[in-house]
């Protein structure tokens, strides 16, 4: 079963031996059938919706995800801008892959670096004008994307009590 969750469990920083330990850490108890299936299941429907949106993407022309993902969380941010640990607490990406990404985001023109203490060393994430049109088309295909795997396949009462359930987890 572990094979199957690393390359989601890299992603978002999991430590994938302790979090599929036998011990449940509150109770000292081993976790049902039930709440098994419901790990599985939540790994393998993140797997699988999140290669279609990709797909769709890639079909589209767009960047992957991970653009996106910065950039929609850049957009939320109070002045819109971010401390890269910031971005890096927000977002599914750890830090190594951040500082790759944010090279890329600014080589495109889509964030700039901006510097804000005296020496010289704390830089602010700063989305661009252009940074902004991009997430808006992004979202285009994102919307649609959410909508055809996601929205699709749920009642819209399904989807409701799905949000509901999986709010208990964050």
């Amino acid at each position: 079963m572990q094979l199957h969750i690393l390359p989601f469990a890299n992603r978002v920083k999991i430590d994938v031996n302790a979090f599929m330990s036998l011990e449940a850490p509150h109770a000292g108890q081993k976790p049902s059938a039930d709440v098994t299936q419901a790990w599985i299941n939540l790994m393998r429907a993140q797997q699988r919706v999140l290669g279609a949106i990709e797909r769709d993407f890639k079909d589209a022309g767009m960047p992957p995800f991970g653009w996106y993902d910065v950039l929609w969380e850049l957009a939320r941010a109070r002045d819109g801008r971010l401390r890269p640990f910031e971005i890096e607490e927000r977002t599914l990406l750890a830090q190594y892959n951040l500082s790759r990404l944010i090279d890329r985001l600014e080589k495109e023109g889509l964030v700039e670096r901006h510097t804000f203490d005296d020496d010289g060393r704390g830089r602010w994430v700063v989305m661009t004008e252009k940074g902004r049109g991009l997430r808006e088309t992004m979202w285009e295909v994102y919307g649609r994307s959410i909508a055809r795997h996601v929205g699709a396949k749920l009642p819209e009462a399904d989807a409701a009590q799905l949000a509901g359930l999986l709010s208990k987890l964050a």
